[in-house]
């Protein structure tokens, strides 16, 4: 029985499964390997941990084939550091694409469809079908990725101090100094602008609270993540129907810590996607990435050379 490998490398965490058939004989969890997050040594530690853990549960020292999705592996030299990790690892065949391509596939599994990443980061991604793509946001941290963890944290504390300045209330800014340890509002500022910077993505839990304990700030952050997010949707939406001649609804997916887990945020988006396309089917439960990492790796067994 050929066994083979799925690897979800998202830009908090990464997650690892071996099968045989449809049965699994390993599962783990290891640090982020996406280097501009951790660097090209920690993610790399990253990896070789969570590999070797993997392989040391299934009692096995290689796999006919792996798939392995990562945040930004368009970046020079990932795809190549990545499969040499495998191949140290007894891959005999390999393939590193996108997180969001191992996500799309967990939810379609080759066929169309629209998935809604909201993590970390965010991004949304179309299939027609005849599998060309069609995208919307994505731009990174800096330059986009509306409706994410990181950008949710930045807004929050961007608008939080507008409202310091107009004598609004809000909670936000004592959270973040007790989380980023700053005792006055100009060592939240310098912490904040310093470069690298802290992570704003780690702010997002404490803004969910705060805005369903009723905070008016960070309500209006997480609603507005929520309008983008729909928008996004809509967009690549509206590019399938008109590019690829798509009669009909195309279904919906998502998946990422800020739908699952936000109601404030899940709520909405569902409600906004309804209030714009009613008959648009959403997926009620996220997706699972490494399960479209494992599905491909599958296929890649079974390809011929």
């Amino acid at each position: 029985m050929k066994m083979v490998l799925g690897i979800d490398g998202g830009g908090t965490r990464t997650r690892g499964s071996i099968l045989a058939g449809d049965r699994v004989l390993a599962h783990g969890e290891s640090g982020s390997i996406k280097r501009l997050r951790v660097g090209a040594e920690a993610a790399e530690e990253n990896l070789r941990a969570l590999l070797k853990d993997v392989f040391a549960q299934a009692g096995v020292t290689g796999v006919r084939a792996a798939s392995c999705g990562v945040a930004s592996c368009s970046l020079p030299g990932t795809v190549e550091w990545i499969t040499a990790v495998l191949q140290d690892f007894g891959a005999e065949r390999s393939e590193v694409v996108g997180d969001e391509v191992i996500a799309l596939d967990a939810a379609f599994q080759g066929g169309p469809g629209i998935l809604q990443i909201a993590g970390t980061g965010s991004n949304t991604i179309g299939r027609a079908p005849d599998g060309s793509r069609e995208w919307a946001g994505g731009y990174s941290s800096r330059l986009g990725d509306e409706g994410s963890g990181y950008w949710i944290g930045l807004h929050s504390v961007r608008r939080a101090l507008h409202a310091y300045d107009r004598e609004q209330p809000t909670q936000i800014l004592e959270k973040v100094g007790e989380i980023w340890g700053t005792p006055s509002l100009e060592d939240l500022v310098s912490l904040g602008d310093s470069t690298p910077g802290p992570d704003f993505a780690a702010l997002a839990p404490a803004i969910n609270e705060l805005a369903e304990a009723g905070d008016p700030v960070a309500l209006g952050v997480l609603r507005q993540a929520a309008a983008d997010l729909v928008d996004f949707v809509l967009l690549v939406r509206a590019k399938l129907r008109r590019k690829h001649q798509i009669a009909g609804e195309v279904p919906v997916a998502w998946t990422g810590g800020i739908i699952e887990k936000m109601s404030i945020v899940r709520e909405a988006f569902f409600a906004g996607l309804h209030a714009a396309a009613p008959q648009m089917p959403v997926g009620a439960e996220g997706v699972v990435p490494l399960e479209g990492a494992l599905w491909r790796a599958k296929r890649l067994a079974e390809s011929k050379e």
